[in-house]
């Protein structure tokens, strides 16, 4: 029987830091691009036998669920979500015994063809197919409280850091500057100063947001998020040369400010065929690449790990959620998680998460299996 000699927080952050680990860290939903549809969370807790609770939904479009304390327990989980939950919320019931908490920011209707629409209380419409999983259309602000917002984190974060020993991070309160909408992509291009314009009010935004962040939560959080998503299934949505020029100078200017006041880790999210990026984020100052979509043109694992895995933390790439996971069997999601953490997972530098969201479809035996083989390969790689 392997011991654990380390608490969640360190495996996790000497993890980032390329630095010995009693096993891999693995992660189920700290983020909401490393969490799980709330429809398939609901089926996992049946599945597992738990006791029945209501189900948190925290991020309202893609429909991810909080994943709560007994659940990280039941995977080795070694890192937790920061959101606070909702001031309000009411009880949203879309079809069959699916049930789930939403922001009460949220009204709700049914069209005459099963689809479900959301709608905010100023702005903004999301609307679901019927037998749908998630929402599409224009987004609206599910806080709505008089509450703030970063105080009410803190309040949260300071209970994860001194009641649990979970890795936590702050999601959103920054901008990267990039945008993959077909507008922007043109703008890029043909009008750069422009965009240069809009990256200096963005940069001054960010270091409001995060000088902000960063007062109320202190070391009660151990890192960061930027995201935007820097390339297609096949190929870098602008060449790289373009994105290194005009983007990433502030990127790095932000990075310096946050690593001059605090001792935060970057985490990045970016989907797609990003590989290109890879160096130029390095150079940025960023700790962590999430979610590692290894389905992508070059995005071959072993390559990765070979040409960047010394210099970057791969968050994700454990399970293909495009393949495996999604349509494999149960053995089949084992091999698959054998076969990504025997690519990643050596010599650190790697947090184990599936790539991207698990959807609401997913058989909840699948996510078992994912999860249980991460655990059992994460002793491999210790050191």
């Amino acid at each position: 029987m392997m011991k654990e000699t380390l608490t969640s927080r360190e495996r996790v952050l000497r993890a980032i830091e390329h630095k010995p680990v009693d096993r891999t860290p693995i992660d189920l939903g700290v983020h909401y691009s490393t969490g799980i549809s709330a429809y398939a969370y609901q089926d996992l807790r049946r599945y597992l036998g738990l006791p029945e609770k209501k189900i948190e939904v925290i991020d309202t479009f893609q429909f991810l669920a909080r994943v709560d304390e007994d659940v990280l327990e039941r995977f080795h989980c070694d890192c937790m979500l920061f959101h606070p939950g909702y001031p309000s919320t009411r009880t949203w019931k879309p079809r069959g015994n699916y049930e789930f908490e939403i922001s009460n920011a949220i009204n709700f209707t049914i069209e005459d063809d099963g689809a479900w629409v959301f709608s905010g209380k100023r702005n903004g419409r999301m609307k679901s197919p019927a037998g749908g999983y998630f929402f599409d259309g224009v987004g609206f602000d599910t806080w709505d409280s008089e509450l703030d917002y970063v105080t009410e984190v803190a309040k949260h974060v300071e209970k994860i850091y001194k009641e649990t020993d979970y890795f936590t991070l702050f999601v959103g309160g920054s901008t990267a500057h990039f945008s993959d909408h077909p507008d922007y992509l043109v703008k890029l291009m043909l009008e750069p100063e422009e965009i240069e314009k809009q990256c200096e009010r963005g940069h001054e935004w960010n270091l409001q947001s995060t000088g902000d962040i960063i007062n109320k939560c202190g070391n009660y959080i151990q890192g960061l998020c930027m995201g935007a998503d820097l390339g297609t299934q096949i190929a870098p949505f602008v060449r790289p040369a373009i994105f290194a020029d005009l983007i990433a100078p502030w990127i790095k200017k932000y990075i310096d400010f946050v690593k001059a006041n605090s001792d935060y880790k970057i985490f990045f999210h970016t989907c797609g065929a990003m590989e290109p990026f890879i160096p130029i984020l390095i150079e940025c100052g960023v700790d962590i690449i999430n979610p590692v979509q290894v389905s992508c043109k070059n995005m071959e694992p072993f390559a990765l790990k070979k040409n960047y895995g010394d210099k970057i933390c791969f968050w994700g790439g454990g399970c293909d959620t495009q393949g495996a996971l999604n349509s494999g069997t149960p053995e089949q999601v084992a091999d698959n998680v054998r076969y990504l953490m025997s690519a990643l997972a050596p010599n650190g530098g790697f947090v184990f998460n599936q790539v991207h969201n698990v959807m609401g479809n997913v058989p909840p035996e699948n996510i078992v299996a994912m999860l249980d083989t991460a655990y059992e390969e994460s002793w491999k790689y210790g050191m």
